[in-house]
């Protein structure tokens, strides 16, 4: 990745309090210990772009699968509220970089008729492509919107990818990239009706066409996979394949991944968990797996957690051995709902630390002991609606290096809106952390953004 200069957290909030509407009044104080002091709006601040400038210039490509414009910046894919549940269209929000980090004015909207989309570079021409699933049809088959200089074209139709459908009812769902046999092209997973797992390998040509295709059984319901290198390093990725569940913790099988020889053919049986990252947890440059209870649970009076899921997660190394446990602060009757695991490394040491959603926000869990609070919250108020203080805390959802500082900033996302509450669906409000202190790069929100239909 192209080096960026870094932009101070709180000269680039006085930026966004300058220059774009805010709907949280004033910029409020910071308060100690990483948490945000309390202001009259009830929150840290949340600035909502009047407009979107015009794109950055076209780049000329680059080996990140997050680089959408090729221009040497990592951009942000964001899910956005779908504005016809008719529909059901969903909306997907990029968030471009630049050399001082996102840029949240400078932005595009593209509504896809799928929940969920991925990017990797499948044809290998520097520029990110969009997947997804063809859905509503029956069966869903991978597609894919071809990137460029300019990202997917509006208007011009999606590729079928050409991937085995094994008969009636395989129709695929919840693709996944990485590059599973490490050879630096960029692949897709995704699951199946049954539960196994088809790989499209890449290079992918414009027509549809993959490289080779391969399965892996399972009963899978989503799919994890560890993720690509954004400097273009070409390293084989592993593979989780999550067994479905009805809100109880439930567990899944990992398949460990090797450059020369892909993924393995014997997976490993994982404990039971709904949160999963990969990461280097331990600094030993290998990979691993963290699992473990992410808050959800099943209230039906004939389900029993089992003591040794509740309020933990497991790390399986990546040079193998068992498996370490810790304990995480989750309450068992939590009334904020679950929250997903992310990895981080933010002080740039090149150990990654593990952010969980806890029932007051964010918690950064580095080894056994050391635990930081990383904490933001929504405004008291959203369109004269009041918001139950039990609802306004923040959840993670992502990290990256935006800045090319070598750390990693802190994504956190929420919304007023009960499926947001219940379910992390349709976050509206964003917060791009300095690190794991009280400052913000920058802080938005993605109510405004007008969409674009793909072709």
């Amino acid at each position: 990745m192209a080096d960026r200069t870094l932009v101070p957290g709180t000269r680039a909030l006085v930026v966004f309090c300058a220059s774009l509407a805010l709907l949280a009044a004033g910029c409020g104080e910071q308060g100690d210990h990483g948490r945000p002091s309390p202001s009259k709006d009830g929150g840290n601040p949340v600035s909502t772009p009047t407009a979107s400038r015009p794109v950055p210039a076209d780049g000329k490509g680059s080996k990140d699968p997050d680089d959408i414009n090729g221009d040497g910046h990592r951009d942000l894919l964001l899910p956005l509220a779908s504005r016809d549940s008719k529909k059901e269209v969903g909306r997907t929000a990029v968030v471009f970089g630049s050399a001082k980090g996102l840029d949240p004015s400078t932005h595009a909207v593209y509504d896809y008729r799928s929940g969920t989309v991925t990017t990797a570079d499948l044809d290998g021409d520097g520029y990110p492509d969009f997947v997804a699933t063809d859905e509503p049809r029956r069966p869903e088959r991978l597609t894919v919107d071809w990137g460029g200089p300019s990202g997917p074209k509006p208007g011009v139709g999606a590729t079928r990818i050409q991937a085995p459908d094994g008969g009636l009812g395989s129709g695929l769902h919840g693709p996944v990239r990485g590059d599973f046999d490490g050879d630096g092209h960029h692949d897709i997973a995704a699951v199946r009706q049954d539960g196994s797992v088809t790989l499209v390998y890449g290079p992918v040509t414009r027509s549809g066409v993959p490289a080779r295709t391969d399965t892996r059984p399972g009963r899978g319901n989503w799919l994890a996979a560890d993720d690509i290198d954004p400097s273009g390093k070409a390293h084989a990725t592993a593979l989780l394949i999550h067994e479905g569940d009805d809100g109880e913790q439930s567990g899944g099988v990992l398949y460990w991944a090797r450059t020369g020889s892909g993924l393995s053919r014997t997976p490993i049986t994982l404990r039971e968990g709904n949160g999963a990252a990969f990461g280097d947890y331990d600094g030993d440059g290998a990979t691993d797996l963290a699992i473990g209870d992410d808050g959800g649970r099943n209230d039906e009076p004939d389900t029993d957690e089992s003591p040794e899921v509740i309020a933990s997660l497991a790390v399986y190394p990546g040079k193998g051995g068992d498996p370490l446990t810790y304990k995480i602060p989750q309450s068992r009757n939590s009334e904020f709902g679950p929250g997903g695991y992310t990895s981080a490394d933010p002080d740039g040491d090149g150990k990654d630390s593990l952010l969980v959603a806890t029932d007051t926000g964010a918690l950064l869990i580095d080894g056994e002991k050391d635990r930081t609070e990383v904490l933001r919250e929504g405004p008291a108020r959203v369109k004269d609606r009041k918001t139950q203080a039990r609802w306004r805390h923040a959840r993670p959802f992502a990290a990256a290096d935006f800045d090319g500082d070598g750390k990693e900033e802190l994504i956190l996302h929420w919304a007023i809106d009960v499926l947001f509450a219940l379910y992390g669906e349709q976050p509206t409000h964003w917060w791009i952390t300095d690190g794991t202190s009280s400052r913000d790069k920058t802080a938005f929100t993605t109510t405004s953004f007008a969409g674009r239909r793909r072709g």
